[in-house]
């Protein structure tokens, strides 16, 4: 088999990624390990930063984000027994909205197909080679068969676990984590919204988070031990857990519900640098991860990959290759600050074990410093809503 760019990866990287490379006239395979039931069942939430949203729809692939997300044009800081309105749109003139990935997954993917891209799923033992010429191919074994695809670039958007950041040069390669001493604790609740916005809960038993998914359904998080287990929480004690965390003095009250999913997830920072050697690059999981605090995971995929369809754009337009050659530089720049807002925002809003009453009334001051200083406003609402 032979493309001009192979992709590894289903997720909404390698999907986009194939579809601007299309729009744009230049051929992709996109190989994905898990089925297409898989990839379009996998709930997780997404919050698109206004460039993101902007990104999908000059694709042609916004209209139902558009019809379905909720657009939101504020969120809520609650601590001290008090909710504070960030108004993003009358600070930024920009909004977000909550639309989940699997969601743009799907959208994506009907996109791919109905423009008859090559899409193949349940494929397994992929291998780089070459990746240092100008010729390197990707083998793999795909509905029992051994096959091969040579391409002129490979594109790593298989995620934290994938193949394709090992194979990156290990002498040139780079890593920079932090691992967190706790996780999130999330549910999907059959429930009206409890909030028309967004709300990040401080608070002394540990942080909160009110989100919606539908009119229907809520999605709820509490921080937790990230080494608990989801049947050590019957849902008594999920309500009471997240009541004694998020109510405030003014009656408001969480909306309860059925609960028909539980799950834990680990929160770290991690950046791979750099992202590209000779004719491999990579973009999104497989290069940084980000604690969901702060809503970038996907919207930094998007822009990785944004930059990614430029420089290819250019290569096979001009016969140019600076754009691809900086993109490393030009997709750092834009990680290292969804990095730190994220860090920020998780220091800002979660209980730490090592903290000591200083710290804890430092991290009180802030907050009160945030909702009360229009600067300290505007800067959270620049980088929530996306600073580029």
């Amino acid at each position: 088999m032979r493309t001009q760019v192979a992709i590894i990866g289903a997720g909404p990287a390698g999907l986009l990624l194939s579809h601007l490379l299309h729009l744009n006239g230049i051929e992709s395979i996109v190989l994905e390990s898990r089925s297409q039931a898989e990839i379009e069942a996998t709930i997780r939430a997404g919050v698109l930063e206004q460039g993101t949203m902007d990104i999908l729809t000059n694709a042609g692939v916004g209209a139902r984000m558009q019809a379905e997300g909720a657009l939101h044009h504020g969120i809520e800081l609650a601590f001290g027994g008090r909710r504070h309105r960030i108004d993003l749109t009358e600070l930024t003139g920009k909004a977000i909205t909550v639309y989940p990935q699997h969601e743009v997954i799907k959208d994506l993917v009907a996109a791919r197909l109905a423009a008859q891209g090559q899409l193949l799923f349940e494929v397994g033992a992929v291998q780089l080679h070459d990746i240092d010429s100008t010729a390197p191919a990707v083998s793999f074994r795909h509905g029992g068969e051994a096959l091969r695809i040579d391409a002129d670039f490979v594109i790593g958007c298989d995620g934290y676990h994938g193949v394709t950041r090992p194979a990156m040069p290990a002498q040139e390669r780079q890593d920079f984590q932090r691992i967190y001493g706790f996780g999130w604790f999330g549910i999907l609740v059959e429930s009206a919204p409890s909030s028309d916005e967004l709300i990040y809960a401080q608070h002394e038993r540990g942080f909160a988070l009110v989100s919606t998914r539908s009119p229907a359904v809520q999605r709820l998080y509490f921080q937790c031990d990230p080494a608990d287990h989801v049947d050590n929480w019957s849902d008594d004690r999920i309500w009471a857990e997240l009541h004694a965390r998020l109510e405030n003095n003014d009656g408001w009250k969480v909306n309860e519900g059925r609960i028909f999913q539980k799950g834990i997830i680990g929160m770290r920072s991690f950046v791979s640098t750099p992202m590209q050697a000779g004719r491999l690059f990579l973009a999104g999981d497989a290069a940084h991860i980000v604690p969901p605090t702060g809503a970038k995971g996907m919207n930094l995929a998007v822009s990785d990959v944004h930059l990614l369809a430029q420089g290819l754009e250019q290569f096979y337009r001009q016969g140019r290759e600076d754009r691809l050659q900086g993109y490393t530089a030009g997709a750092l720049k834009r990680i290292w600050r969804a990095e730190y807002f994220s860090w920020w925002m998780t220091s800002l809003l979660h209980t730490f074990a090592e903290a000591t009453p200083f710290s804890r009334e430092m991290q009180r001051a802030e907050l009160e410093c945030v909702v009360s200083s229009r600067a300290m406003a505007t800067a959270l609402a620049e980088n929530y809503v996306g600073a580029f």
